[in-house]
């Protein structure tokens, strides 16, 4: 497996419990997408956003865009293999996660080959920050066609390495797993609405 991976920021969320675009919050006066693209940037080549455009990045979208992350990550699979990226492991991010750290970007992209490296906070996969292999991604585009829509059904679908807290907490904290989903979690984190 190259040492060099590919990225998908997924923007396309509908935010609802939020009420706005969580793509949008700011963190330092910089929007969630922004921040989430820069940083995967920092650590992956190339990377897509997967959504409705609201990075400087090249976007790609869905057949049917609202279906989930599960046929957002098919999408951004078959477009990087489009670009000549096909060969390589995928970080896959979300973009409501305002501390994403490199350092763990970095620690999934050295993992061992495994058809998803997905690290775990308490017991709980973190399957939007998480790295997937060319296979995985092709792998998700038949679980969309089978109508599935969970990302967690592509994790029995091949092999998983966890990188469980011994292992992230020597590159990051807890911090860079906390996600946006309401609007006392943005207040919680400090961050902004656009504006």
């Amino acid at each position: 497996m190259s040492t060099v991976a590919a990225g998908l920021v997924l923007t396309g969320g509908a935010s609802r419990r939020l009420g706005i675009d969580k793509a949008t919050l700011r963190v330092a006066g910089e929007s969630l997408a922004d921040r989430t693209a820069r940083v995967l940037t920092s650590v992956a080549d190339p990377v897509l956003e997967v959504g409705p455009g609201l990075t400087r990045l090249e976007a790609v979208r869905e057949a049917v865009p609202g279906q989930g992350p599960l046929a957002a990550m098919a999408a951004g699979g078959a477009a990087l293999a489009a670009r000549g990226a096909g060969e390589r492991a995928v970080l896959v991010v979300a973009v409501d996660l305002p501390a994403l750290d490199p350092a763990l970007l970095r620690l999934l992209v050295a993992a061992p080959p495994a058809d998803a490296v997905v690290p775990r906070v308490g017991g709980r996969a973190q399957v939007l920050c998480a790295r997937y292999s060319p296979g995985a991604l092709v792998q998700a585009a038949a679980l969309v066609g089978a109508g599935e829509r969970s990302v967690r059904a592509l994790l029995g679908t091949g092999s998983v390495a966890w990188i469980d807290e011994h292992e992230w907490g020597r590159v990051t904290t807890v911090t860079c797993f906390a996600d946006v989903d309401t609007p006392e979690d943005a207040h919680a984190i400090g961050l902004e609405r656009p504006g």
